[in-house]
């Protein structure tokens, strides 16, 4: 019987050994080095779905109302992320250099709540291989080069809309963007977020493993603008 014991602990060390193998193998080899990724995504959160679920949950605290309270949001920025043809880096210098408040202040009409900006550094710009002013730089050029479609901004109705027909929209509304460098996000009714793949120097660019990971719903809501 100790044997046998001895054996299955052996057999479980191996598999838990195998598991982590196969795991490590799976990250890139530059995991988490700053400036070490191959483009970027720049993720746009409807900012009506978001306030909108907040308020279902309850949660209508400081850092939700900086954003829900008043004015009336449509695509707001989410982030600006680095990433590796197959995964990610996050939280590259560990503690993050500290984002100067007036950094976060110049933000607030793209990001609206100070919360978000100061994770965006820690998380993806620490990744970016920028410093903190040059990292929010290129996401107010990242914002700048994509065109949110005319119908979107001043949207005062529900609307139900088909994933594949909102990325056609943002498709015709700038050039050079194609299907493969576009994805959706949703919950479990509503859009939540575009998000459109940039290359380092935020020119459009494919990105497949992103648009695996978009919203498989044929029909999303989106919510009326803040005040529609």
């Amino acid at each position: 019987m100790p044997r046998l014991v001895t054996i299955s602990r052996f057999l479980i060390s191996a598999a838990f050994v195998l598991c982590g193998a196969v795991g490590a193998s799976a990250q890139d080899r530059r995991q988490n080095a700053p400036g070490q990724f191959d483009f970027y995504v720049l993720s746009l959160s409807w900012s009506p779905s978001f306030c909108e679920a907040a308020s279902e949950r309850g949660n209508n605290g400081r850092g939700t109302q900086a954003q829900c309270g008043g004015r009336p949001y449509s695509f707001v920025v989410h982030g600006l992320w680095p990433q590796y043809e197959r995964g990610f880096p996050e939280y590259c210098q560990r503690p993050s250099p500290r984002l100067a408040r007036n950094i976060m202040t110049s933000m607030l009409d793209l990001m609206p709540a100070p919360g978000l900006i100061y994770n965006e550094w820690d998380k993806h710009g620490t990744c970016s291989g920028l410093g903190e002013r040059a990292y929010f730089e290129a996401i107010r050029k990242a914002r700048a080069a994509v065109k949110i479609p005319e119908e979107f901004l001043q949207l005062t109705e529900p609307k139900t809309i088909a994933p594949d027909e909102l990325e056609t929209a943002f498709i015709k509304a700038n050039p050079g963007l194609s299907n493969s460098a576009i994805s959706v996000t949703c919950d479990s009714k509503r859009l939540s977020e575009v998000r459109i793949c940039l290359s380092k120097d935020l020119q459009f660019r494919s990105c497949e493993e992103i648009d695996r990971r978009a919203c498989r719903r044929d029909q999303v809501l989106m919510p009326p603008v803040r005040g529609g």
